[in-house]
């Protein structure tokens, strides 16, 4: 069963439970909502998220966006694709955060058979943008196919 398979909560649970022991669980990236549409994820500011100056690391927030991005492209990869991996990564940042929760949304821009484009936005807990973000995916194939 492919994972656009499952059911909506079936699929949340399913990418929450992986992101264990990798660096979305590590920094505590939670998905609050996946479908072939629209990623949503959350991040609890916590103090070893910050740079030494206090303020939201900028890594903390492109991995946060990366993450969802990246769950987003798993959904649409193309028939006979086995993953996929990140070409390029930018953003621009507009605001930061010292404590709350970030919430980001990321959305399919082009989903081709060798690459996807997908864009994301990073809030902070009253909403305002602290983040866009843009990354370029190269769709993998097993060798030979």
């Amino acid at each position: 069963m492919k994972e656009r398979d499952l059911s909506p909560s079936e699929l949340l649970k399913l990418v929450n439970e992986r992101s264990v022991g990798h660096l979305p669980g590590l920094i505590g990236v939670v998905f609050t909502e996946l479908t072939t549409q629209t990623v949503r994820a959350e991040l609890t500011v916590r103090p070893d998220l910050l740079a030494p100056n206090g303020f939201l690391h900028a890594a903390s927030v492109i991995a946060l966006a990366d993450t969802a991005c990246g769950y987003g492209c798993r959904l649409l990869l193309p028939e006979g694709a086995n993953g996929f991996t990140t070409i390029e990564l930018k953003s621009n940042f507009l605001g930061t955060a010292r404590e709350g929760t970030i919430f980001c949304e990321a959305r399919a821009v082009h989903a081709g058979r060798t690459t996807q484009l997908w864009d994301a936005e990073v809030r902070n807990a009253q909403g305002k943008l602290m983040a866009v973000f843009r990354c370029t995916q190269a769709v993998l194939y097993p060798r030979g196919a």
